[in-house]
């Protein structure tokens, strides 16, 4: 979901619209504040366009700024500090230039703009415009900053051409064009010449003013009191640039640092624009509308859409189908279920999810991929979907499924939204069929909990004959050629039947395992479970007077302790025993009943 929504164009923005993803609201004036953010923008076209631009071009100063503060910055980390700062205030300029601003976008703007606007001005002069990745290359504060400086590197970059003049008398001295100047970090400046020539040098009168250093396979090199020299002039100028340059970053990243706090408060408010404006630019973009969002247990979603599955069919050419939901229901009418049947592969997963995601997305302070959308607050959202085992813990897929579902109906409350996916899938049918059907009367008495619960177990429809806050739920299909066509459309009513045979067909299970299947479904259907459900529904006075939360049954009483006594005599064999062995039987039952009686 978050890689479907997420449109920020800033690091900050993208980090701010995950914490609020996995962590909604549950106060409906915040959410409602955040949503006037959004549809402010979203109104104002022109305004949302120029926000994203100056956004996209602000750097994460957040991290700049820690990494300057462990000692770890570097001249780049000072120049997107500079650039972000004169965007925060760039983007603070932009957003007052208009009236009628949402609390939130004007809360942010006025934090974008905290920064003392002659801190960037500070940073853009010093800086060059190429700048080294590691403070210790030097040669990334702009020439004319600094004055010593520039006098330093002035020195440094004359010595350069004295080498030039030098390398040129050399090669006059020595008779030879080939003669060449060059250093390395063992020798220092040298004079290179071929092997002939070098010959020569060794010899007077050019031994005077030439010093043998090293012989190469193909060259000779020497060294001269005047180089010697100029190495170290340069050497000297360099350090002393070098050092230069590093009080400068020094001073500049103290600079900043006293401004850290206010540094990231601008770059919060950076970041809600950002966010306000990629909801803003989503909802224009996708056709998402503004949820109502109370403190009522309405749940009511006109034409719902799954965000995800829908993005992945746009891109495939291919439209989604829309789908309503309703839980509403006040007071004794509270807390209703929807029990969703239907085939394979008919979206029953995808309608519990997109749900879910409406309710998610409504609560951080978006727009919603729905006609229109009501909702009132869910203090927690339970899911429980999916098939995996966890087998590092030992436990079962089934296992997994019980765990998750004993959670559920543990915690739900009258606020909470539960979804539930095929619940008792993972053991025996009965056992099952059962499980589900308690866990069903549980949520709809106990729990009061807004739900929507797949499944295929067509039974648990005849629940709605029961529970009055129950309606049954199921996917469209129709047949075509003996084809089954999926409408991916949710309707009131019940499946009679889960087409799974028809999914096996098209997965590719062999033609042989088909016709058996067939055989084997034509078999099972005629012994009428169905039939027996019924009369069960009526029959039992479980399900004919459920329990509420105050007549709740005790608690079974425990299984009676196991007679020590009596074990001892089962595993007696009179048959395989010496007289010596029985006469220890004995003493050992006299024993243990003793035993007994002193306790």
């Amino acid at each position: 979901l978050a890689g479907t929504i997420d449109l920020a164009v800033m690091p900050a923005g993208s980090r701010l619209l995950g914490e609020r993803l996995a962590g909604p609201l549950t106060d409906p004036a915040a959410i409602d504040a955040r949503l006037d953010a959004v549809g402010f923008l979203l109104a104002q076209t022109g305004l949302r366009a120029e926000l994203r631009r100056g956004l996209k071009s602000a750097p994460d100063v957040v991290r700049a700024l820690a990494r300057l503060a462990l000692q770890r910055g570097g001249p780049r980390d000072l120049a997107s500090l500079g650039q972000g700062l004169a965007a925060a205030s760039a983007v603070a300029d932009l957003l007052g230039r208009h009236d009628g601003l949402p609390a939130e976008l004007a809360a942010a703007a006025q934090a974008a703009a905290g920064v003392e606007p002659s801190l960037a001005l500070r940073l853009s002069e010093a800086l060059a415009d190429d700048l080294p990745l590691n403070r210790r290359d030097g040669g990334f504060v702009r020439a004319g900053h600094e004055t010593a400086l520039d006098e330093t590197r002035a020195l440094r970059d004359e010595s350069r051409k004295v080498i030039a003049s030098l390398q040129a008398r050399y090669a006059d001295l020595a008779e030879t064009r080939q003669l060449k100047v060059k250093h390395n970090n063992f020798l220092g400046f040298f004079i290179e010449v071929s092997q002939a020539q070098g010959e020569k040098l060794l010899r007077a009168p050019f031994n005077a003013t030439f010093v043998h250093r090293q012989t190469m396979a193909d060259a000779m090199r020497f060294s001269t009191t005047q180089l010697a020299e100029l190495e170290a002039k340069i050497a000297s100028a360099a350090d002393r640039a070098l050092t230069l340059e590093l009080a400068v970053f020094d001073r500049l990243s103290a600079a900043a640092l006293v401004e850290t706090e206010r540094i990231k408060a601008a770059s919060d408010g950076l970041a809600v624009i950002d966010v306000a404006a990629a909801l803003a630019e989503l909802a224009a973009t996708r056709g998402w509308t503004r949820p109502q969002v109370d403190r009522s247990l309405a749940f009511e979603v006109t034409g719902g859409r799954h965000p995800v599955v829908e993005a992945a069919r746009k891109r495939g050419g291919d439209a989604f189908v829309a789908n309503d939901c309703d839980l509403s229901g006040e007071g004794d009418a509270a807390g209703r279920i929807a029990v969703v049947t239907g085939p394979n592969m008919a979206g029953k997963s995808t309608y519990l999810r997109q749900n879910a995601l409406i309710a998610v997305l409504a609560q951080m302070g978006s727009y919603v991929p729905a006609e229109r959308g009501r909702l009132g607050v869910i203090d927690r959202l339970f899911s429980r979907v999916g098939a995996a085992d966890d087998l590092a813990r030992g436990r079962s897929t089934f296992m997994v499924e019980m765990v998750e579902t004993a959670a559920i109906l543990n915690q739900a409350s009258l606020r909470s939204l539960v979804i539930l996916d095929e619940i008792g899938r993972g053991t025996a049918t009965f056992d099952g069929l059962s499980i589900a059907w308690a866990a069903i009367e549980h949520l709809h008495d106990i729990n009061r909990s807004r739900a929507l619960f797949a499944t295929h177990f067509h039974e648990l429809t005849l629940l709605a004959k029961t529970l009055n806050r129950l309606r049954n739920l199921t996917m469209r299909i129709t047949e075509w050629n003996g084809e089954v066509v999926f409408l991916h459309e949710v309707v009131p009513g019940a499946a009679d039947r889960s087409y799974g045979i028809q999914v096996a067909k098209l997965a590719g299970l062999p033609a042989p395992v088909i016709e058996r299947a067939r055989a084997l479904l034509a078999e099972l259907e005629a012994s009428d479970r169905q039939a027996h459900v019924e009369r069960l529904l009526d029959d039992l006075p479980l399900f004919a007077a459920r329990p509420t939360q105050d007549s709740m049954p005790a608690p079974a009483p425990p299984p009676p302790k196991r007679d020590a006594l009596r074990d001892m005599l089962d595993a007696i064999d009179p048959d395989e025993l010496t007289p010596r062995a029985a006469l220890e039987a004995i003493y050992r039952l006299k024993r243990q009943r003793s035993d007994e009686r002193d306790k």
